[in-house]
């Protein structure tokens, strides 16, 4: 490595370095398993709505949405851009703080799959072992995601094979993770949320500096046909544009509807210590979205200007557009190289932020809902406390098994992890905290279908194309809020301390 590479790495280890730090002092913190999947219900409102934002976003803020933008223009990640802020304010605004208080007064139900069989007295835990199932099923995919985006960070910039980087990576977030618990990840979360913001800035302010202009990248994306359009797309290898529909348009806003079944997002709304203080945390948490999405499809927009100008090479790989720029600022000097290091770093706040609550989501499915719940009921608290992490490590090796494989796409894994969760728990979310005549077998045959849904949507209908190669969120999401409200009409209605549990929820404030 030579002098650059060298002052780049260091800075990332530095980061690195104190990311672990963070997880050592909050260890001492964890005293039982609700602290450790919950962190005590002790978030203030700033590290609430960063961390819940910066778990969000993940790899796909700086990778995923730049790459497809540098490719095909404006219209996919615009409109899921939109559909994203659009659910992140509804998330917040309806969701959270009935989250907050339905959770609390339902026997402190710490993990969601909890929340959902103590709401309709699931006494067999079915409905609690079948969400923890889905979300390991969703989950560790998702998690791998983050890992090769790590991988893919450290192969390109500094030569070095893939594999080792993306281990490597890992054991730093499970690290922390293990060592905190939740309230490490949430607060690395709410110092990674600052980190991924100068990360997008930098990179968008020099980009357009190399190119000129603001109005030279807008002069660029209006030369090609439907680039930089709402409602047309782009098509690189013929260089003409295709109609944006108002049906695929739908299936790119039903993004937003992923927020209300998210479990790593959701977990915030729980945490916080305050549920006066989400107002707060809303404004907050909005205001940064929208920001740093725009900024996110401009910087692929820019991308593609600089590569048309000469300034950067046509990408192979859109994705690591960032990772590209960054390497053109390590060459200006001393200080570059550390900026160029930090910006890398804001690579790895958004992968690390999203990975370590994916863990912890994870891990508490397997080990609360499924190991604890049904198959060790007396389990200790020193023994769950250990339970907690081994099941963290676990889940951590399975990702970056799945994870080995470098040309997987960022995007597309997201993509369908968010489907997954959007279909199976969003319809459930928002029936149980605002539908009083919901059941539990409605509850459970919503959750079934919606989830199934998503691969028959995914791998047998919209291979058919046309109308039916829509986004499978959208389709799946509605046919579990069907068969919810369906099943639930045909089955007898909840007993009477259920409802007059709904009644005490939905009358505070």
């Amino acid at each position: 490595m030579n002098t650059v590479q060298i002052l780049m790495m260091l800075t990332i280890l530095i980061y690195l370095a104190a990311m672990i730090w963070i997880g050592a002092i909050l260890s001492g913190k964890n005293r039982t398993t609700d602290d450790f999947y919950l962190g005590g219900r002790k978030l203030g409102p700033f590290v609430t709505a960063m961390s819940a934002e910066a778990s969000d976003m993940s790899s796909w803020l700086l990778m995923g949405l730049p790459g497809v933008a540098y490719l095909t223009g404006t219209a996919d990640a615009a409109w899921t851009a939109i559909g994203l802020a659009i659910g992140t304010y509804v998330n917040w605004l309806v969701v959270a703080q009935r989250l907050r208080h339905y959770t609390h007064v339902c026997n402190n139900s710490t993990t969601l799959p909890l929340f959902f069989s103590n709401r309709y007295r699931d006494e067999k835990r079915i409905l609690s072992v079948i969400a923890a199932v889905l979300i390991i099923i969703f989950f560790v995919p998702y998690t791998a995601s983050g890992f090769a985006a790590c991988g893919k960070l450290f192969s390109n910039l500094f030569g070095v094979s893939y594999l080792p980087a993306m281990i490597i990576s890992a054991i730093v977030i499970v690290a922390y993770t293990t060592l905190g618990g939740f309230l490490a990840a949430s607060t690395t979360d709410f110092v990674q949320s600052i980190v991924m913001t100068l990360a997008i800035v930098v990179v968008f302010g020099f980009g357009i500096s190399k190119v000129g202009s603001f109005d030279a990248v807008i002069e660029n994306a209006q030369s090609m046909a439907g680039y930089f359009s709402l409602t047309q797309i782009y098509d690189p290898v013929t260089n003409s544009a295709s109609p944006y529909g108002l049906l695929t348009i739908c299936s790119m806003l039903a993004w937003g509807l992923g927020y209300f079944g998210m479990p790593h997002v959701l977990l915030r709304f729980m945490a916080i210590e305050d549920a006066k203080k989400l107002k707060l945390s809303r404004r907050v948490a909005t205001v940064w979205v929208v920001i740093s999405m725009i900024i996110a499809v401009f910087i692929g927009v820019v991308g593609n200007a600089m590569t048309k100008a000469g300034v950067i090479p046509v990408l192979e790989d859109p994705e690591t557009i960032i990772l590209v720029v960054a390497d053109l600022i390590s060459r200006h000097g001393f200080l570059a190289a550390i900026v160029a290091g930090l910006i890398l770093a804001g690579i790895l706040a958004a992968t690390m932020s999203t990975a370590d609550s994916q863990l912890l989501a994870a891990s508490s499915s397997a080990s609360q809902n499924i190991l604890k719940e049904v198959f060790v009921k007396d389990m200790s608290e020193k023994t769950g406390m250990v339970v907690a992490r081994v099941t963290v490590m676990i889940i951590a090796v399975i990702a970056m098994f799945i994870a080995r494989d470098s040309d997987s796409s960022v995007f597309q894994i997201v993509s369908f992890a968010w489907a997954g969760f959007g279909a199976s728990f969003g319809p459930l979310v928002l029936l149980a905290l605002f539908w009083k005549r919901s059941t539990l077998q409605g509850a459970l045959s919503g959750m079934v279908c919606g989830g199934a849904m998503i691969f028959i949507w995914k791998f047998l209908v919209r291979p058919m194309g046309g109308v039916l190669g829509i986004y499978e969120l959208l389709p799946a999401f509605l046919v579990g809020l069907a068969v919810n409200i369906i099943v639930s009409l045909l089955t007898p209605a909840p007993s009477q301390e259920i409802q007059e549990e709904f009644d005490k929820v939905a009358a505070m404030k």
